[in-house]
């Protein structure tokens, strides 16, 4: 779990109190963030329970980004075991887990009673613009943390368009744009930290 450098928490910085605290924290932040969680994530990461910087942030949900599985449960993980270890990111991890499965399982069932109805058609087609707009809203917000980039933010919206435009217009998988551009990107870090 920890074959990452990275640093140790700030003790003077807030931090989870508990296991138990770091559960419910993130028990709650899985209940808010149906569908879409990076807007929910860093909102209540960063700016309220400031357990990460802005920074920190972001280059933590990169590292989970490109682990397999989902991106927030990566994240929980990461924030559980730095604080507390492996007892830490185990509860981390349920938190995420439990309670939102028990939810999902239970409207599972409903939806299989309603889902021909075209009123459940229309909700969930307006609710993926809404996660879309979140999403969106939350790269505006974090753009400024580019600026201690190593890359700085000219090459890193570079790659951001170019990333953009070989998903959602040329259609390419996923991996050969985190293979291409990210070992690009890899490059370029590494040569300007003078390696």
């Amino acid at each position: 779990m920890n074959s990452l450098p990275q640093s140790p928490p700030d003790p003077a910085s807030p931090q989870p109190k508990s296991l138990t605290d770091l559960f419910v924290s993130f028990t709650l932040l899985a209940l808010q963030g149906f569908g879409g969680v990076l807007a929910i994530v860093q909102h209540e990461l960063v700016e309220k329970k400031r357990w990460l910087t802005k920074e920190e942030f972001v280059e933590e949900w990169a590292v989970a980004q490109i682990m397999p599985g989902p991106n927030v449960v990566n994240l929980s993980m990461m924030i559980g075991s730095r604080y507390f270890g492996l007892p830490g990111a185990m509860a981390a991890l349920a938190g995420m887990l439990v309670v939102p499965l028990v939810i999902i399982l239970l409207l599972a069932l409903v939806y299989a009673h309603v889902a021909d109805h075209p009123g459940v058609a229309g909700a969930l087609r307006g609710m993926s613009a809404v996660a879309a707009g979140l999403i969106i809203a939350t790269g505006l917000r974090l753009y400024g943390a580019l600026k201690t980039n190593p890359l700085g933010i000219k090459i890193c919206t570079v790659l951001s368009v170019l990333c953009f435009l070989g998903i959602a217009i040329m259609h390419w998988p996923l991996a050969y744009i985190l293979i291409g551009l990210g070992g690009i990107s890899c490059i370029l870090v590494y040569k300007r930290l003078g390696g």
